[in-house]
């Protein structure tokens, strides 16, 4: 069988590695991909008349090629072409295709939306409000400050996973409100915003998968968002330089960090690792329970469901209350997760598809993955110093070591090309997977692996896996 898998980073690849797994599938495409694509054996770019696909966005293309190529079977990983309806044109085409249907895509495209939805149908979530007026979201904050609370403030569309500021002070709750609402860093995203109360507890990245009559667990992750290690001050001054355009000197910086002012910003992921240390079997019924039962009743949804859930500890028990929720897999908790799934994803496609997913065995190993992204980092170049990713940063920058790393680990390609030798496009660059029987050992193959890699300005995050240190 032929398989189209739509996406442009990472978790594309991961998808891609694991349908070529199968035996009954023969190829897999993944448009637009990148030149890590073809890493793994059976996996192409998709090429139309001699041309990779353009981006993710382009639909039309997409879709003529999923009907010129025979495809059997399409899986879409990010969110944006969802949005977009492809779901809905694969179907007039008569191709399956497994993901949400364009309306289903609320969940993901609104978080003023979802949250009023979670809300109303009993789902757990944190103290929150929506709001269309910087004004009076401003004087919310203040509220919530004033009663001892901290808040997260969300731009309520797709911001590519780089919409939420956690925010522990006034001074950045406004600021994040400034960036979002009045700047508008991410366009029309951000013409409403949803502010929470902050919740603190054990943050899990939960995926399940549902033919929208029956629902199973797909596997978990421990997902690391900030974009540096809680004591890399050198890291975050660079960004703060880059980003605000002002000098700092250390002693400055140091200062800003001891009051919680430094920047560090959330991004759409700097690592992850699973299974999630701190989920049971106890703890994963729960969630499925609490959280992702009722959206698939209420909702009828199909394809893989993405909630980011806090267990928080109230009266002894631990409570999933529901952060967001996400219609497609994780990124890049699917880096760390999918290389652990024993079962068939054809079979469990095809289940989705034909509505037969009760008749599916959906198995993950025991092992551990840990995966740990390598970015574009702060860089001084041309145009001055950019701060480097989840911000402005430089591409097209050399890569050495990604032949030797292979040795050792899986390599996830999120953005790279080839023209000659290897070179960065984006801002995530490669994720390096390590596996083993043990937490430990998981980390040390990763660590060991992504030391041989080298590009200019390339930085990633020291921590990832160990559990004493903040998502």
């Amino acid at each position: 069988m032929r398989v189209l898998v739509v996406d442009a980073g990472g978790r594309g690849n991961a998808i891609a590695h694991a349908f070529s797994r199968s035996e009954k599938v023969d190829e897999v495409f993944v448009a637009p991909g990148n030149a890590g694509s073809e890493f793994f054996l059976k996996c192409k770019q998709a090429k139309l008349n001699g041309r990779f696909i353009p981006s993710i966005r382009a639909i039309d293309e997409i879709v003529r090629f999923a009907k010129m190529y025979d495809v059997d079977l399409v899986y879409i990983g990010p969110e944006e072409p969802l949005n977009l309806g492809l779901v809905d044109r694969l179907d007039e085409e008569g191709i399956p295709a497994v993901g949400p249907r364009k309306k289903e895509t609320i969940l993901e495209s609104s978080k003023c939306w979802c949250k009023d939805f979670l809300s109303k149908i009993g789902v757990p979530v944190p103290e929150y409000r929506n709001f269309d007026n910087p004004e009076d979201a401003k004087e919310y904050v203040r509220e919530m400050f004033e009663m001892g609370k901290e808040v997260v403030v969300k731009a309520d569309g797709l911001a590519a996973g780089k919409g939420v500021f956690v925010c522990e002070n006034l001074e950045k709750a406004n600021f994040a409100i400034d960036e979002i609402m009045i700047k508008k860093r991410f366009g029309e995203a951000g013409n409403r915003i949803v502010i929470e109360e902050r919740l603190y507890g054990i943050e899990v990245a939960f995926t399940a998968v549902s033919d929208g009559k029956s629902v199973k667990p797909f596997g978990h992750a421990k997902d690391y968002k900030r974009a540096f290690d809680p004591d890399d001050v050198d890291g975050m001054r660079e960004f703060y330089i880059g980003f605000f355009k002002r000098f700092i000197t250390r002693s400055e910086a140091e200062s800003l960090h001891r009051d919680g002012r430094l920047l560090n910003p959330n991004t759409g992921g700097m690592g992850a690792v699973s299974p999630h240390p701190d989920v049971n079997d106890e703890v994963e019924m729960e969630i499925m329970d609490k959280v992702v039962k009722p959206i698939v009743r209420e909702f009828k949804f199909r394809g893989i469901l993405y909630p980011v859930i806090m267990l928080v500890r109230e009266d002894e028990s631990l409570i999933p209350k529901v952060l967001e929720v996400n219609v497609r897999d994780c990124d890049p908790g699917a880096q760390a997760k999918l290389p652990r799934l024993e079962s068939d994803l054809l079979e469990i496609s095809m289940a989705v598809i034909n509505g037969e997913l009760e008749d599916v065995d959906v198995r993950f190993s025991q092992d551990y993955c840990v995966a740990v992204c390598a970015v574009s980092g702060a860089l001084k170049g041309r145009e001055g110093l950019k701060p480097g990713y989840p911000s402005d940063h430089y591409t097209s920058q050399p890569i050495e070591g990604i032949e030797d790393a292979m040795k050792d680990a899986l390599i996830y390609a999120n953005g790279i090309a080839k023209p000659n030798g290897y070179v960065t496009t984006g801002g995530r660059v490669l994720t390096v997977v390590g596996g083993g029987k043990t937490l430990d050992e998981a980390r040390e193959k990763a660590y060991s692996a992504i030391s041989k890699i080298k590009f200019p300005g390339m930085r990633y995050r020291k921590t990832i896996g160990l559990s004493d240190v903040p998502d």
